[in-house]
């Protein structure tokens, strides 16, 4: 199976995410430029929020997290889009940022696929009280060594799916719970004990599956008509006979 998560919705206002996280909203009008999001692919820009020593913030990264030590985004190109809880305290391309560089993705919602023959059915997960979820997140800068230029990318950590993931895949994304937000942003936070706790005591959040629309399947598709519920038209089938 691919890796989890590789879409998701991110519908809720710039500024309602920094009120929930209690952050300052940066670069405020390229974020209200780039409007609610409802189909969020690797490579675009997603919401982050990032715990800063000037305070904490909501902030765009590109999503597909690029290392330090990276020769740039077309190296890792969107392979570093999720990373593993089993593997992220050891993996060279997470285990600094999980050390220091901790974000939280606020979405609303994120999609999985069935497959029926050829067919690609696309599927809304989302929280059955209609909060936004806090998935845990990495983040990274890139300095480009032609243009000086900075690069801030985000990862979603993984784990396995819950009883109602399931039935479409065997990976989700680690749901944090709000008391575990506090030390999950603190850059002076560095245990691996404490982080792996944190991690594995995910949000028992209930979550729901629903049919949207297969013009989800592209990423170049948007608006809120891809989260609403999806029935497939019926096909009639024409008897001839004598």
């Amino acid at each position: 199976m691919p890796l989890m998560c590789g879409r998701m919705t991110q519908q809720t206002s710039p500024s309602e995410i920094a009120r929930i996280f209690d952050a300052e909203l940066r670069d405020p009008d390229e974020q209200a430029a780039l409007g609610p999001r409802f189909n969020v692919a690797p490579t675009q820009p997603v919401r982050v929020v990032v715990q800063r020593d000037d305070g904490r913030s909501v902030e765009l990264h590109r999503w597909g997290l690029v290392p330090s030590w990276s020769k740039g985004p077309g190296q890792v190109g969107a392979r570093l889009i999720n990373a593993r809880v089993e593997t992220v305290s050891t993996n060279p391309s997470f285990r600094a940022s999980l050390l220091g560089r901790r974000c939280i993705v606020p979405a609303d919602g994120f999609y999985e696929w069935r497959r029926e023959g050829r067919a690609r059915e696309p599927f809304l997960i989302r929280p059955t009280d209609g909060q936004t979820l806090a998935f845990a997140g990495l983040w990274a800068p890139w300095r480009d060594p032609a243009s000086g230029e900075w690069l801030l990318s985000a990862s979603v950590v993984t784990t396995a799916a819950d009883e109602t993931v399931a039935q479409l895949h065997d990976r989700m994304p680690v749901i944090l719970r709000p008391a575990a937000w506090l030390p999950w942003l603190d850059p002076q936070l560095r245990d691996g004990q404490a982080l792996e706790h944190l991690l594995h005591e995910q949000s028992r959040r209930r979550l729901e599956l629903v049919a949207v629309s297969p013009r989800v399947n592209s990423p170049h598709n948007e608006g809120p008509e891809l989260v609403e519920p999806y029935q497939p038209p019926v096909h009639a089938t024409l008897f001839g006979g004598g």
